[in-house]
This record gives C-alpha cells, sequence and structure tokens, in this order.
C-alpha cells in the first residue's frame, strides 16, 4: 500500500509528539515539518530525519497530510493555505479562534475535496469506546479535567485549552441540543479563565456539569454517566473504569473492561485512513466547530460576568500586578 507523505506545521511541545509517531507509522513517510522557529524546526528534522521546509509553500509541495500544532490564531490562515492546496489536515483543537473560521475551514476543506480532521483526542481513548459500548440513555454527566498550569497555550483560557475536549464528547454522548448554560470562571494566572465550571441542560433532559481546572497540583481527566439502568464511572488518564448497576434487588459492582492504547497513534492512524480513503473522520470539523461555537458562548458569558470589568479595572492590569 502506497505510503501517504506526512508532516507537520509547529514543532513545539505538542507537534513533536505528531512528528514522533508520523515518523514511525505504518503506511507515512515523515517528508517534512515547517516552523516560523527556524531552529525548532530543524531540531526535529534531524531528529527524526525529515525535510525542514523553510516556507508553507515549500512544505505543501513535499506532503500530502499534515497535522497543523500552531496557536490556536493561526489555524485559519495555515489550514486555509494548505486546504486550498488540496492537502488533508489534522489541525489541533480548537478548531480556530472564532465560529466564522471554523465554519470557513468546513467549507474550504468540502470544496477542495480534503479531509479535514480536528485534534479532539479523547475520542480515540479506549475508555470512550468502552463507554459507548455500556451506554443506554444518559440523564446526567458530571465530567471533570484537572492538570497543573502549562505555560503553554495561555494565548486562550481553560475553555478552550481543555473543557472543549470534554464539550464535544459530551455532545457526542447526548445528541440533543442544548437548551441552556450556566457558566462561572475565574482568571488566576492568566487574562483569561483558569478555572472553569458549566452546567448545560439539554432539549431531551439530560443534564451535565462539567469542569476544567489549568491550576491543580494533581491531573484528573474523569467522566460520570448516570443513566435509567446503570452508573459509569471512567478515568481517561489511568484508562480504567467501574459500572454499578441493579442486579437481582442489589447493586452490583463490574469492572469496565478496556483495551489500553496510546490515543495520539489512534488519532493519527484514523486521520491516515481517512485521508487515504475518503473518509469522514471521527471528529469532522462540522462537529468540532458546533463544539467551538458552545465553548465560545461559555467563554462570553464568563467573560461579561467579570467582576473586575464592573469596577471598571483592566484585567491586564491586574496581570501585569501579579507578574511584578
Amino acid at each position: 500500500m502506497k505510503n501517504i507523505r506526512t508532516g507537520v506545521v509547529g514543532t513545539g511541545h505538542m507537534g513533536m509528539n505528531h512528528v514522533r509517531i508520523y515518523s514511525g507509522l505504518e503506511n507515512s513517510t515523515l517528508s517534512a515539518v515547517h516552523d516560523i522557529d527556524t531552529s525548532s524546526a530543524e531540531a526535529a528534522a534531524k531528529k527524526y530525519r525529515t525535510h525542514a521546509a523553510e516556507s508553507l509553500e515549500d512544505f505543501a509541495a513535499r506532503i500530502d497530510a499534515a497535522t497543523i500544532c500552531t496557536p490556536t490564531v493561526t489555524h485559519y490562515e495555515v489550514g486555509k493555505f494548505l486546504l486550498e492546496r488540496g492537502k488533508h489536515l489534522l489541525i489541533e483543537k480548537p478548531i480556530a479562534q472564532n465560529s466564522e473560521h471554523a465554519h470557513a475551514l468546513h467549507r474550504i476543506a468540502q470544496e477542495n475535496g480534503c479531509v479535514l480532521q480536528v485534534g479532539h483526542i479523547e475520542r480515540f481513548n479506549p475508555v470512550l469506546s468502552a463507554l459507548e459500548s455500556k451506554l443506554s440513555n444518559p440523564r446526567f454527566l458530571e465530567v471533570t479535567r484537572l492538570s497543573p498550569f502549562p505555560n503553554r497555550s495561555t494565548d486562550i483560557g481553560v475553555v478552550l485549552d481543555l473543557m472543549i475536549h470534554d464539550l464535544e464528547i459530551v455532545l457526542h454522548l447526548v445528541k440533543s441540543p442544548v437548551q441552556s448554560m450556566d457558566p462561572v470562571g475565574i482568571a488566576v494566572l492568566s487574562k483569561g479563565e483558569d478555572i472553569a465550571n458549566v452546567r448545560l441542560r439539554f432539549e431531551n433532559g439530560c443534564v451535565a456539569n462539567v469542569t476544567a481546572s489549568r491550576i491543580s497540583n494533581d491531573r484528573l481527566r474523569k467522566i460520570r454517566v448516570f443513566q435509567e439502568d446503570a452508573y459509569l464511572s471512567l478515568d481517561y488518564q489511568k484508562q480504567d473504569g467501574v459500572m454499578y448497576r441493579l442486579v437481582d434487588g442489589r447493586i452490583a459492582r463490574e469492572k469496565v473492561e478496556i483495551q489500553k492504547g496510546d490515543a495520539l497513534e489512534r488519532q493519527l492512524t484514523s486521520f491516515l485512513e481517512c485521508a487515504r480513503d475518503g473518509l469522514t473522520p471521527k471528529v469532522s470539523a462540522k462537529e468540532a466547530a458546533v463544539a467551538l461555537d458552545i465553548a465560545l458562548e461559555i467563554t462570553r458569558q464568563i467573560e461579561a460576568a467579570d467582576p473586575r470589568k464592573e469596577r471598571g479595572i483592566d484585567p491586564q492590569i491586574l496581570q501585569a500586578a501579579r507578574e511584578a
């Protein structure tokens, strides 16, 4: 089977993970990397024996499919450039900085016959496959994602940085339009919110409570689902889970069988299969754009309720004071 020429734009922390996996995947020939930081691209190219493209034009000429791992504000311009040249893309989440750009990328991909997948990696976590096999009619979901401060992705708040993973999953599992939302969030170390919570109510009556923090001492990625016949608790990080259900009038505890695996490797393998065979990706640009719409509205409501604005205090001034 013919190999696909692959590449990565953006050779920072996340981008290097994509470079590493592309270099070892079957049916992938890592053909180029590109970064505006030429020393970073050259270091990646040297380590993985590929070409450090000096420009996007040079990069596009050498690849068939690529990952974009650049800052969110650049996703639209870089994505548009490559899609218009017929390149299949996986864009790291969030798909774009705003809804207009997100939906535009979806349209451009369709017009050019390109696969456009978005890097909502938890959809490839074996935990989610196990959950879907047990899922019937979810009524309440409790989702928690905590991590230490990353010192990266601070151009966006925690909703677009972390919570968006869980928003996309919740939308996928519930399969009902959002009826209302009640978000709260606080900025601690960043200009945008570092801790956020939202309660989503869906038209089918389901409720989801989603929490994200990037200033925790611990790492935690859990989802709990309550449905009419069972309660499931699953850990994305440990890739394990349990289910409680009523059996003969008593509550029985069952271990959820999960075949552990590397979610990023599964994601990139699936992306290349879609690019090769023209399949619809598991997380399409359309689905990612809907998740982004919800995330942006949560962010808007959090910003609108920021008490610093009511007191006429510039958040940037407060941030500068914290850093002094």
